[in-house]
């Protein structure tokens, strides 16, 4: 009886591995690189690789995306050549590849989440003009709170509240402690906890 139910398990368990999908090796670099490309490409104006908003320049960004996770949607019509439009889906893409290596790797993702989420401080704090400040203030907010896919993150405990304190700190940081936008971003990553 027992060794008729061992075996059922290990059929049962070899089926679940044929099907668990491997980490793509080229993930992590993939995601560094569009660290750094992204918020150059979110400031505009320097470097010539165009800026967002521009309706072309987010392509290639989302093109790695799309690679990593297929169905990631290019911005709709409503967004097209509108920078917090095309922010937002480049900034849920490039969240939703971290949420996919905390799958594989706790401490990388958490590490990669900090320098995500610093980045895109640093790209709001280094924009020209107070409209573009604004335009990458709504387009990371939304990107986060739209396009952010929670399903991808991992299980494990420690990595899970690492990552999402990391996002919990965005708006505060973008918008300022206290305010609305910070108080909302923390509930509902909050909630996302759980």
């Amino acid at each position: 009886m027992f060794r008729n139910l061992s075996s059922q398990l290990a059929g049962a368990s070899g089926a679940n591995a044929d099907t668990k999908k491997e980490m793509s090796p080229s993930l992590r670099p993939d995601i560094y690189n569009l660290i750094d490309k992204a918020k150059q490409w979110m400031i505009g104006g320097n470097g010539g690789g165009g800026q967002a908003g521009d309706g072309v320049s987010y392509s290639p960004l989302l093109a790695v995306i799309q690679k990593h996770l297929p169905n990631t949607k290019k911005p709709g019509l409503e967004s097209f050549g509108q920078a917090e439009g095309e922010i937002a889906v480049i900034v849920g893409g490039i969240t939703n590849m971290i949420l996919e290596l905390s799958k594989w790797e706790g401490l990388s993702a958490g590490m990669a989440m900090r320098t995500w989420v610093d980045s895109l401080v640093e790209a709001r704090n280094k924009a020209s003009s107070q409209t573009r400040i604004d335009l990458i203030a709504k387009g990371v907010t939304r990107g986060l709170n739209q396009y952010t896919d929670v399903t991808l993150l991992t299980k494990d405990f420690t990595t899970r509240i690492q990552i999402i304190s990391c996002l919990k700190t965005v708006s505060s940081r973008i918008y300022g402690a206290g305010t609305d936008e910070a108080r909302q971003s923390e509930a509902m990553w909050s909630s996302k906890f759980i």
